[in-house]
């Protein structure tokens, strides 16, 4: 039997990129060996504000974060799925892809993950690794998702984190 390909995706507005995504990236690939991370951008997160920058600008300030990090692919998937949820790109990607997914996000992400579309599915279709996040330990552990998922799908990370984020980028 051949041994499926790992992949991970983290998904989001990217308003603005920063060096928090590149490190919860490398640490992804470093700690569960996958091939690829895909950052899938969405034009806008339904429990978020309205983005103010452009799909294009927020794909060049990603690539300018990458850099070299070849292992990291851009997409920008919601024209060719017609959607901008979760669980749509990731049916997407078991379709097309063959391969094994690993969903990563935020602490802060993983408080309102019972808000989002088919968030159970999800959890079902691919492994979750959550990444610690300043000032969002406790209240993510304590969330009804982390109580109600099965802890082999989803994987809380603790790592040396990066304290910076995109609505704090946003401010400057």
């Amino acid at each position: 039997m051949r041994i499926k390909s790992k992949i991970g995706v983290l998904g989001g507005s990217f308003d603005p990129a920063h060096k928090g995504h590149l490190a919860i990236s490398k640490k992804a690939v470093q700690t569960y060996k996958l091939k690829k991370i895909i950052w899938a951008i969405t034009l806008e997160n339904p429990l978020k504000k309205k983005n103010n920058t452009s799909i294009s600008k927020r794909i060049r300030t990603c690539k300018k974060i990458i850099k070299l990090n070849d292992f990291i692919k851009i997409k920008f998937y919601e024209n060719i799925i017609k959607s901008n949820k979760t669980i749509d790109l990731i049916n997407y990607l078991k379709k097309t892809t063959k391969s094994e997914i690993y969903f990563l996000m935020g602490a802060d992400n993983l408080i309102n993950f019972h808000k989002w579309h088919k968030w159970k599915t999800i959890s079902k279709k691919c492994k979750i690794i959550v990444f610690d996040r300043h000032g969002y330990k406790k209240k993510s552990l304590n969330s009804v998702s982390y109580k109600r998922l099965n802890k082999k799908s989803l994987k809380f990370i603790e790592f040396n984190k990066v304290n910076i984020s995109s609505s704090q980028l946003r401010k400057i």
